[in-house]
């Protein structure tokens, strides 16, 4: 065998695993300028569309990474959600309201092509350094960083590097060599998911509908640039291997009126749903990431999303530390933060799928009877999709300062603003990614902060120099109904911080030293 090495300290960050959240990852580190590399085992992007979509706070993300406008031009927006019975009688429908995020609320993707979009975003950055097709055999870690083996036909390669993202998926090598356990259920049901190419619409195509006949329930999706889900659970008796074919999931979908005709099955497979979560996200200098620190149900489409999340969270923290502009305790804030979040989404999710997959038949018949009559009641629908859908990421343990405000640990909403260059602009693209005060009207100034400020002014003000003009009318009235004129908002746009109105902030974290902004106002 060849071997090859790359000396010590050569890398600030090594990801294993490039899906969805591994290249997420890449991004992000790539875009603060370390020097990264990505251990993929497979050589092309995984041919089989796992995720069918994702919501706003993930667009978000993308956002920072000049990708979300790319993103959702291949995408489906807008589309109506429908709780069907055995008859296809709707008796739950909601259309996802927006958050504020600044996307639209749900988004229906093709994950191939979404993951072929942000590899191309990576091969940006000369500072990441993709090998395809090869596989992390071995981690060792010390103090001062981590060595890592790495197989590519008969070539071996050691690396080292500072910290390492694992995000190499549920069966997760990393996590197996790290001795992590992963902990909670696989459910008995396995599921055949069927990826079509629609060749004529039919009626209703373009709509999601959870099928909930006791009989077999059935998930009915769109998904963009022509293709359509479905799934189907196995059921005692079938044979799964027969499930899979052609003939038997034309049969299923022709129950729903489709005519064969109409699509093109690409493949089907068969899945388990799992409910799993990692002992722990973080071993000494390494971190699991995505389905590699949990696994859950696919019934509101958050596996994909708590992945992105994920890195979200830990790529600035991991920059900071680099940086030296926080101390390397913080990173332990990434798993205080993700995983009670992560917890409550499963939660969710699993209730979600017991309506939908419910066979007892008297409970299935009050069902179909009571849930129609509730949801003629105006606003039962987007209570239950409040209550039982998405929770919103409000983050109780981890960095935040204390004591605790109203508007701690939330991320701000991203509406339009002006920008003092009088061009208008989402929010997170003024904010810049960095740390920074943000001022209600006018800033009180805030002698324990060195970090760049903002003041928020109202809608119809003049642009000027430090301002933000709140042009969609959100900030103000979100900063006021949590009683709150100055915010101290960490580089992911969550509230570390706030004051009312002439008072002082709590101070940074401890050994807090931000790099400078020259072209930003400073000091609030």
């Amino acid at each position: 065998m060849r071997e090859t090495s790359a000396g010590n300290g050569a890398y600030d960050v090594a990801v294993i695993g490039y899906g969805p959240t591994g290249v997420s990852a890449a991004n992000l580190l790539g875009a603060t300028g370390l020097r990264v590399v990505v251990l993929e085992r497979d050589a092309e992007v995984y041919s089989r569309a796992r995720a069918i979509s994702t919501d706003e706070e993930v667009l978000r993300v993308w956002q920072r990474v000049d990708l979300a406008e790319r993103l959702k031009r291949d995408m489906l927006t807008d589309r109506p959600v429908d709780f069907v019975d055995a008859r296809g009688r709707s008796f739950i429908r909601a259309c996802p309201t927006p958050r504020g995020h600044g996307h639209p609320p749900q988004m229906f993707l093709y994950q191939p092509a979404l993951e072929a979009v942000l590899r191309e975003g990576v091969a940006r950055y000369p500072n990441v350094e993709v090998r395809l097709g090869h596989e992390c055999v071995e981690l060792r870690q010390d103090t001062e960083g981590v060595g890592l083996t790495a197989t590519a036909g008969d070539a071996v390669h050691r690396l080292r590097a500072a910290y390492v993202i694992a995000a190499d998926g549920g069966s997760s090598p990393t996590r197996a060599r790290l001795d992590v356990g992963y902990e909670g259920r696989t459910y008995e049901d396995r599921w055949v998911v069927v990826d079509t190419e629609m060749l004529r619409p039919w009626p209703g195509h373009d709509r999601l509908r959870f099928r909930c006949d006791p009989a077999r329930p059935a998930v009915d999706c769109p998904t963009p640039l022509g293709h359509h889900r479905w799934e189907f659970p196995v059921l005692p008796g079938d044979d799964e291997s027969y499930l899979t074919t052609d003939e038997a999931v034309l049969a299923l979908v022709t129950r729903y009126g489709i005519d064969p005709d109409s699509i093109r099955i690409l493949r089907s497979t068969v899945y388990s749903h799992h409910v799993r979560f990692a002992a722990r996200f973080r071993a000494g200098r390494v971190f699991l990431a995505g389905d590699a620190a949990h696994a859950m149900p696919p019934w509101i489409g958050q596996g994909m999303a708590a992945g992105v999340r994920d890195v979200a969270n830990l790529c600035w923290k991991l920059a900071a530390v680099l940086r030296g502009e926080l101390p390397e305790t913080v990173l332990d804030s990434y798993e205080a933060e993700r995983k009670p979040h992560v917890k409550e989404i499963t939660r969710r999710a699993v209730f979600v799928g017991r309506i939908i997959t419910e066979r007892r038949p008297a409970l299935t018949r009050l069902r179909d009877s009571v849930l129609p009559v509730l949801n003629r009641v105006p606003g039962f629908a987007q209570w239950l999709q409040d209550s039982h859908w998405i929770p919103v990421a409000r983050y109780s343990a981890g960095l935040q300062a204390r004591p605790r405000t109203r508007a701690s640990g939330r991320q701000i909403p991203q509406p339009g603003v002006t920008a003092p260059d009088g061009t208008r602009v989402r929010l997170d693209d003024a904010l810049g990614g960095r740390w920074l005060l943000l001022h209600a009207r006018t800033a009180t100034p805030q002698p324990l902060w060195n970090v760049p400020s903002l003041t928020v002014t109202p809608a119809g003000s003049s642009p000027a120099r430090g301002t933000l003009v709140d042009s969609d009318g959100v900030l103000l009235p979100w900063l006021a109904g949590r009683r709150a004129a100055t915010l101290a908002l960490r580089p992911d746009a969550y509230v570390y911080a706030a004051a009312r109105r002439g008072a002082l902030l709590p101070p940074p974290p401890p050994g807090f030293a931000p790099a400078q902004h020259p072209t930003a106002t400073s000091g609030g």
